[in-house]
């Protein structure tokens, strides 16, 4: 187990990062500021050391980010129309911080603030972090927990478990931006991947809240049922594609229960890295980093746009607005658990 100091916020808060290993060298750093995973390191094919997630080098570099690298966002992540909600009757506004909507529950959502640690194992770390009644707009007092654990079989679990004395939402996600071939190594666009998804959400407009439809993949850029380079089709004339400029989706997973499956795969053939999604979600969101250029990540790389991919376990965006979508609402006094797991092999 290790803990070292990890700089200083802007209210005088101290940082810690914190490390978690299993027995096979694979090792995952965590600081208590956003609950972020600030590197993930596996073996390459040749046993080499490779990091695979984007991360800072201190506190104060994450206070000032706003990509949300490695950080537990809630209560709700992803973008919620006009920001507002309406539980029960009753309509909550929430903060517009992305144009006339609300995008990962506003300037202090779970990702901009300090957590409690609560437990630190060899292989386990778990934090957890208190929001208020009315804290962000939700309703209702909730205690929410997220637990990091990497297994001997090379995996690193994300479990997250949360109550509130309301009914409100609950919608959680690891905002981990991902390159297989190595952090700061320039772009994962010729990375492979493959989802289990034979549709996704498409986008009103550039503002990125979905229409509600519910859209076959076939036919389109966004068919990942077979493995392909994630670039491969990004640069189609695609109105879609153009929204968002590149990937930044919502993928509806062909799961076929309630529990953990496997719903993606994505392979660098530079490092023979593999990593697997597993996830009970019903959801995932597709994001090429569109928007990292000049970002500083480990040992003063400097980042172009599309450097990274992230794969974000979730209900759908605007999931509490549209009745077609499964709700992300949690009853008074029930819990939420979801559990997110990404497991590493060479090919």
């Amino acid at each position: 187990m290790d803990k070292k100091p990890f700089g200083k916020l802007a209210d005088g808060d101290k940082a810690a990062l914190y490390t978690i290993e299993n027995e096979n060298g694979i090792k995952a750093e965590i600081t208590d500021y956003g609950a972020a995973l600030v590197s993930l390191t596996v073996k390459d094919k040749t046993g080499k050391d490779t990091d695979v997630v984007l991360g800072y080098d201190s506190a104060e570099e994450y206070e000032r980010q706003f990509a949300n690298f490695g950080a537990i966002v809630g209560r709700n992540c992803n973008r919620i129309k006009d920001a507002r909600i309406v539980i029960d009757g009753v309509t909550y506004e929430l903060e517009k911080n992305d144009h006339e909507n609300n995008l990962h529950s506003g300037s202090q959502c779970t990702a901009r603030r300090m957590w409690d640690v609560c437990e630190h194992e060899k292989n386990r770390l778990v934090l957890s972090i208190v929001d208020a009644d009315g804290q962000q707009g939700y309703p209702g007092n909730a205690k929410i927990q997220v637990t990091y654990e990497l297994t001997e079989k090379n995996e690193l679990a994300i479990s997250y478990h949360a109550k509130a004395d309301q009914t409100t939402v609950f919608n959680m996600t690891s905002h981990g931006y991902f390159n297989l071939s190595g952090a700061g190594s320039g772009t994962a666009m010729d990375q492979i991947l493959q989802i289990r998804a034979s549709h996704y959400t498409p986008l009103a407009d550039a503002r990125s809240i979905p229409t509600g439809e519910i859209a076959a993949v076939e036919g389109t850029p966004f068919d990942f049922r077979e493995p392909k380079p994630i670039g491969q089709d990004i640069d189609q004339d695609n109105e879609q594609l153009k929204y968002a400029h590149g990937y930044d989706h919502n993928f509806v997973l062909d799961k076929e229960g309630e529990g953990l499956e496997k719903v993606a795969s994505a392979y660098s053939e530079k490092t023979g890295i593999q990593m697997d999604v597993i996830t009970d979600c019903v959801g995932m969101q597709l994001y090429t980093a569109n928007f990292i250029q000049g970002q500083k990540v480990q040992k003063g790389a400097v980042c172009a746009d599309r450097d990274a991919f992230c794969l974000e376990t979730q209900y759908f965006p605007n999931a509490i607005n549209e009745p077609n979508f499964p709700t992300p609402i949690t009853e008074k006094g029930k819990t939420y658990d979801s559990k997110t797991v990404y497991a590493f092999s060479i090919r």
